[in-house]
């Protein structure tokens, strides 16, 4: 695994060393940051589902000015610390050691909450993806987008709260699926 673009381009990230955890390929994860590359440059971004944070760190390579980083694994909190490190990423992130529902609802009491512009979730394949979905909606920006990675054999709904599908991109066993939030 490497940083595909950006100011960290070509830095190696480390795989996780259990299994358990699927790392987005360098392949697909190049795909998803030349969709939605021109909304990178400033933007806050939530990876959840984070792994191994290269998604994450990929969106701060090219530009974002705050990712936070949720899993909940500990060794996954542990890699993705290790990998910003790698990278000599030393600001611009938070790391949440949570469920993606239970940051969800924390994030959503947070007093000072700053809707983010790209929501990026990568959950296990076998995860329910409406439940993946759910709630997702009041943590983005309204112009803003979610991108959730799926196995291609299990199809995604066509709108869930204020989402829309807008593209559901394919590329091996898995799909990209791109959605709009609607005011």
């Amino acid at each position: 695994m490497r940083v595909i673009a950006g100011v960290h381009k070509g830095r190696t990230l480390t795989a996780p060393t259990w299994d358990g955890l699927r790392p987005t390929s360098d392949r697909l994860r190049e795909t998803l940051f030349n969709v939605i590359a021109p909304r990178v440059a400033g933007a806050r971004v939530l990876d959840v589902y984070a792994g191994t944070g290269a998604l994450g760190i990929e969106a701060l390579s090219r530009g974002a000015v705050h990712v936070t980083f949720v899993d909940s694994d500990r060794r996954a909190q542990a890699l993705i610390a290790e990998n910003l490190e790698r990278c000599a990423i030393s600001g611009g992130y938070a790391i949440i050691r949570a469920s993606a529902s239970r940051a969800v609802a924390d994030v959503r009491r947070g007093s000072s909450f700053v809707p983010f512009d790209i929501v990026l979730l990568d959950p296990p394949y076998d995860h329910p993806v409406a439940e993946a979905l759910a709630g997702v909606d009041a943590l983005i920006a309204p112009d803003g987008l979610v991108v959730f990675e799926h196995a291609k054999r299990s199809p995604v709904p066509e709108s869930i709260g204020r989402l829309t599908l807008t593209r559901d991109l394919v590329s091996g066993d898995s799909a990209l699926a791109f959605y709009a939030c609607q005011p």
